[in-house]
């Protein structure tokens, strides 16, 4: 029988219900148990992959192709665990599939209700996601706060499946604030205790409540918590705002969270002693020294916009000793007469993936100062479609270069739809999405770096290096340093005679992991240390 955890938040958004579910995640795995995870989104856009970043940051990628809320990238890179599809729904997912199942007379003439055509959806869905994988326990986080108007119908399902599944296989972990109020000198519990109420009006007591807090919380607080809210006493684990964010399982393990979520579940498992990751704990602590690096994109001013980047970052500086500085770069502001400003102190600049042609003149500014500069300069998804654009108009000569998507009417569109693509692809539909293979070029730096020719990278993108120009640009030195198996899509390109110009068609931040680097971006933080 599986074991299905659910994890709600209360009283504000953004407490870390994802960290606490990814956490919890990882002390099971380390306890020799399969683990997987999937988000519960109350939105009503069908997937976030047409929001704007400053809407909901970033769009994650899984391996199959579904675009999905960012939360799915902390479950994989605590956990380590490949997620698909079945791993993000959403209010618009749930009622797009109601309504076509309704239109097809899957019904049967039924009036179509909230209760139980909306609830079975989402339950459907949750158990799918089981029955796909050979985890012996699902975690599921549901979004927004509880008494959110629209969180209300994923409540309900989680209370049908305790009643389905017995409430010895299901466990409900409840995150709360507990606000430190510096007037008084005390923290509150009455904000924790009306978000149990109102969870409890549901039909839903939490099992453990986990108190988030910037300061430590005093026993009698615990105690008060315990008592009003009917947990038991061990069932109140405190979560502390940490320097480092990959320390919170850890954390979380000195209240015995493991240990408490398998006894209430009925589970025997092994010891969790966390070897590994205590191990990357110790290097992250152990570094001395600093490498500043410019992110130059169009949303910096919501870092969470560019979450899996800043953090496959901070992972390349762990495997090389170093603290990352990032210093966010407005790409509008990187003007020919402000360049040399902005990049004075700069010790590599990255220009990650993003759509439409707001800020793209100082993104070519960038990677123009980047390669003239020797600075080592990483291009991502799109930032590898302007280190070409660049190249041609200032190697090549072809003042007028640019890509389809900026300007469609231009006569030398370097990158553009191949042949064999549609022009008429609707917003939210693309190409590519998910993870395409790659081979390397022999002797490339990106071969030197993953160890191997083959690889397989995640792509989120419509456009294309265009193929008319290769020659040009090889001989011109920017080598094709990556294609598809057949040849035919440019996947990576780089300047040989530099210590590190790198782009790339696909998203390599999807796949880091704190415990293990991407080989790119290690390299990257590895050749800008040492061209300081």
């Amino acid at each position: 029988m599986k074991k299905y955890i659910f994890v709600t938040g209360g009283v504000v958004s953004g407490l870390g219900k994802g960290i606490t579910a990814a956490s919890l995640g990882r002390l099971l795995k380390d306890r020799g148990i399969r683990v997987s995870a999937q988000k519960l989104d109350p939105y009503i856009n069908v997937d976030p992959g047409t929001m704007s970043p400053y809407q909901h940051g970033e769009v994650y990628v899984t391996e199959d192709g579904a675009e999905t809320d960012l939360d799915l990238g902390h479950y994989e890179r605590f956990i380590d665990e490949n997620l698909n599809k079945y791993s993000n729904l959403t209010t618009g997912k749930v009622y797009w599939n109601v309504l076509n199942k309704e239109r097809e007379g899957q019904y049967l003439g039924s009036t179509v209700q909230v209760i139980p055509h909306i609830t079975n959806e989402i339950k459907e869905f949750i158990y799918s996601a089981g029955k796909r994988s050979d985890a012996e326990v699902m975690i599921t986080e549901i979004g927004g706060t509880v008494g959110d108007i629209e969180s209300q119908p994923f409540l309900e399902a989680i209370r049908q499946i305790s009643l389905e599944q017995g409430k010895e296989n299901c466990l409900f972990i409840h995150v709360t604030l507990v606000p430190y109020l510096k007037s008084s000198g005390e923290h509150k519990s009455k904000p924790t205790q009306h978000s149990v109420k109102e969870l409890q009006t549901m039909g839903i007591s939490p099992d453990i409540i986990v108190m988030r807090s910037d300061e430590p919380i005093d026993k009698s607080i615990r105690e008060k918590i315990s008592l009003f809210c009917n947990v038991k006493p061990d069932c109140v684990i405190e979560n502390m705002t940490l320097p480092v964010l990959y320390e919170a399982p850890i954390m979380l393990e000195k209240s015995g969270f493991s240990q408490i979520v398998l006894r209430e579940l009925g589970i025997n498992a092994g010891p969790c002693e966390m070897t590994e990751w205590k191990s990357m704990i110790e290097r992250i602590k152990a570094r001395t020294e600093y490498v500043k690096i410019a992110v130059v994109g169009k949303y910096v001013k919501l870092h969470d916009a560019y979450l899996s980047v800043a953090e496959a970052l901070k992972h390349g500086g762990y495997e090389n000793g170093c603290h990352i500085n990032i210093k966010w770069v407005e790409a509008e502001d990187v003007t020919e007469n402000s360049v040399k400003d902005i990049f004075k102190d700069i010790d590599g600049i990255l220009v990650p993936g993003g759509f439409g042609d707001r800020g793209i003149e100082g993104k070519i500014n960038a990677a123009r100062y980047a390669r003239e500069n020797y600075i080592p300069y990483f291009g991502i998804c799109l930032g590898m479609q302007i280190a070409v654009i660049e190249f041609a108009r200032n190697i090549l000569g072809i003042k007028d270069a640019d890509s389809g998507e900026f300007n469609e009417s231009c006569s030398h569109k370097v990158i553009d739809f191949m042949p064999d693509q549609s022009a008429d692809i609707h917003k939210g539909g693309t190409m590519r999405l998910g993870a395409y293979p790659c081979v390397a070029a022999e002797g490339s730096i990106i071969e030197k770096a993953y160890g191997t020719k083959n690889i397989s990278e995640r792509h989120r993108h419509r456009y294309e290096f265009n193929n008319d120009y290769r020659k040009d640009f090889e001989e011109a030195g920017m080598k094709i340093s990556g294609t598809s198996p057949d040849g035919r899509l440019v996947e990576a390109v780089e300047i040989t005679k530099h210590p590190y110009y790198v782009g790339v068609q696909y998203h390599p931040e999807f796949k880091s992991r704190p415990n293990k680097a991407h080989p790119l971006f290690r390299e990257f933080i590895k050749a800008a240390y040492e061209n300081r």
